[in-house]
């Protein structure tokens, strides 16, 4: 009887805890996007990226740690994923998983960059990896539509928590 028991529960334990690692994937419209970023009562850092980006690969990591040391400043970093539909949310999410990312990941439901991209920053053209530094609190606002390293990542989380 004992042995059935834990020929049952075992399986059961080991859904629930994958159920719970396994990181949501939300998807969003511009509109939504714009208003959580209009809501935001802590510095906020929005980074746009995609799975077959090398360059966002790269810089997601460094961005990770350097929110986790200005955790008494409150930031949060949100990334904000631009793969395609057929991605969304299975490929998407085991990326995520691979790559050990923390932060919150939402995925923008919109194709046409001529639309969301100005919604985001009058100067985006759509490049990626893409990020925007925001502190209502402050007024705080910058976007920079390239990579950045890991010293000026740093120093802009410096700027955006002033």
């Amino acid at each position: 009887m004992r042995r059935q028991f834990f020929l049952i529960l075992t399986p059961l334990l080991v859904f629930l805890a994958l159920s719970a690692s396994a990181q949501e994937i939300r998807k969003m419209k511009i509109g939504e996007l714009q208003s959580f970023i209009a809501n935001a009562d802590h510095p906020l850092i929005i980074n746009f990226w995609a799975t077959y980006c090398v360059p966002c690969a790269k810089e997601i990591p460094y961005f990770e740690r350097i929110v986790k040391s200005h955790a008494e400043q409150k930031v949060e970093l949100v990334l904000v994923s631009l793969d395609l539909p057929a991605y969304y949310p299975k490929k998407i999410a085991a990326f995520v998983k691979k790559e050990n990312y923390s932060s919150a990941v939402f995925w923008l439901n919109e194709f046409n960059a001529d639309y969301f991209c100005p919604k985001v920053d009058k100067t985006w053209t759509g490049g990626i990896p893409s990020s925007l530094f925001v502190n209502n609190k402050s007024g705080y606002r910058r976007f920079f539509e390239r990579q950045l390293t890991e010293e000026q990542a740093e120093k802009s989380i410096e700027d955006l928590v002033k």
